[in-house]
């Protein structure tokens, strides 16, 4: 068997891997580009011909894993989707969304193109396409074995990263050759989030593709993260000011919503104003719910006490753009919720033009920020952003809390390794920036496991030695592959060094 790495390989986002097994085409994730990795790949075609294949295997629901899965329906796929049953039902939320932005973008952008007499665009896809797509998908339960077809049967364990998002188990068996299991990790999770239960060991792998997304960082301790969520809160109301949380609608923002529940609950906020700003957020909080019983020990005995963890007095869910426009005119005392994450599209934008060039309001970032995003810009420092054709300064106090990101750092990457009985054959390292999977790998080296750093379009082969690419081969797609120009020569240096290993 052969697996092709088309996305989140040598970069964070855009999720799909490409397996061929007994003559079938099997895809784990198919996920938008975002950010840098969308503008230097773009998301409009695909390295294959979306006909050719069979089923996709969908680890999680977040965009950047799920989100091409109508583009390719729209292209010709016609297979079947396998994937939890949270996770299909969250994407019957989340896909449609995303279908609108794009036609929201589109229809923005083709008004300026018409000013310019260019001719229009379509969008990547619609909110009516992504709802046909949506028949394609059958969900199942954790820990069940699903014979998908002769010569692979699979098996989601939970991945602690979002509620229904799975490590997949993946038992091949070629005709001829001995059963191999690959594990696909997904994204793993972060320990001791609110709500989410922490990510399964598994008990052995021969070989595992693993993501790296902090595999060269250490979050801070979440219980002090947020301790300083509520002094952030406290001290920009004392300011006169507004707190802006720029958040995932889907798994992050029910997570900080739990937290905040606990502490106005118990009086150490009071009298707060709480604005979810997301239809998205509202009908994903709503299956969250629905799942209450996949929630970690914790949640579950807050439940069993008669008390919702994700809701509590001064909480309020604004559905309508009349609703949205009425919150910017709040200038202080207002903790805002809104989408996206990473400040791309959506109601965030918003509410940035209205409180960045405030110095009494803060933004907090609490997920990850790939780069070429408008919420890294913010991070890394930038003095003014542009927002609807607008220069804006940055002003507001900005913060981030990576103990509260929903991925593991390199400690819980390496613990959830650790975890296997036996050392795979080999860790095939995916999802992570070059600085992460070369930092990660050389952990792995030094516990004796046997890892690779993947690159976009390698081939690795599995029970086929005489297939393995040859060290020329690999150099040469590297080479079409990657963006040279704007690289660093230590950078290079390094990616060429881990492809001659």
């Amino acid at each position: 068997m052969k697996i092709d790495f088309y996305g989140a390989a040598g970069c964070v986002t855009g999720s799909s891997h490409l397996l061929n097994i007994n003559g079938k085409n099997v895809l784990l994730d198919c996920g938008l580009y975002q950010g840098r990795d969308e503008k230097e790949r773009g998301n409009e075609t695909f390295p294959f011909n979306p006909k050719d294949i069979d089923y996709v295997i969908l680890s999680h629901a977040h965009i950047d894993h799920s989100g091409r899965i109508p583009l390719l329906y729209k292209k010709g796929f016609k297979g079947q989707v396998l994937c939890t049953e949270v996770t299909k039902d969250l994407c019957s939320v989340m896909l449609p969304d995303s279908g609108h932005i794009q036609e929201m973008e589109v229809e923005w952008k083709n008004r300026k193109r018409e000013r310019q007499g260019l001719q229009t665009i379509e969008p990547l896809y619609t909110a009516k396409i992504a709802e046909l797509s949506l028949y394609l998908f059958t969900g199942y339960k954790y820990d069940e074995v699903i014979d998908v077809y002769d010569g692979l049967k699979i098996r989601f364990k939970d991945a602690g990263h979002l509620l229904g998002a799975a490590i997949v188990e993946l038992f091949i068996k070629e005709t001829g050759k001995e059963e191999v299991k690959v594990v696909f990790s997904g994204d793993l999770g972060n320990k001791n989030i609110p709500i989410i239960k922490d990510p399964s060991f598994i008990d052995y792998a021969d070989y595992v593709i693993m993501e790296t997304t902090y595999g060269n960082r250490v979050h801070e301790n979440i219980t002090d993260e947020l301790a300083q969520l509520i002094t952030i809160i406290k001290d920009t109301f004392k300011r006169g000011g507004n707190v802006v949380i720029p958040s995932f609608s889907v798994g992050r923002t029910q997570e900080v919503l739990y937290a905040l529940n606990n502490y106005i609950e118990n009086d150490y906020l009071k009298d707060v104003k709480v604005y979810v700003d997301s239809p998205l957020a509202i009908e994903s909080t709503k299956i969250f719910e629905k799942y209450s019983n996949l929630y970690d020990d914790e949640a579950k005995s807050i439940i069993d006490k008669g008390d919702n963890p994700l809701e509590f007095d001064g909480l309020l869910f604004t559905n309508s753009p009349e609703d949205s426009a009425k919150i910017n005119k709040i200038q202080s005392g207002a903790i805002i919720i809104s989408a996206s994450g990473m400040c791309e599209a959506g109601r965030i934008k918003h509410h940035l033009k209205h409180n960045l060039w405030r110095k009494e309001s803060s933004i907090v970032f609490v997920g990850y920020q790939a780069e070429g995003t408008l919420g890294r810009s913010i991070l890394d420092g930038a003095k003014k952003v542009k927002l609807f054709g607008e220069e804006i300064a940055v002003n507001a106090n900005i913060y981030a809390l990576q103990g509260l990101s929903g991925h593991a750092d390199k400690n819980g990457l390496l613990e959830w390794v650790n975890g296997f009985k036996k050392k795979p054959k080999e860790i095939l390292l995916v999802h992570g920036d070059m600085e992460a999977r070369l930092n990660f790998k050389e952990m792995l080296d030094n516990k004796g496991y046997n890892s690779r750093i993947i690159n976009f379009g390698e081939t690795y082969f599995i029970n086929d030695k005489e297939a393995k690419l040859s060290v020329r081969e690999k150099l040469i797609k590297y080479i079409v592959s990657a963006d040279i120009e704007n690289m660093d020569k230590e950078t290079l240096l390094k990616n060429i060094e881990s492809i001659l290993e």
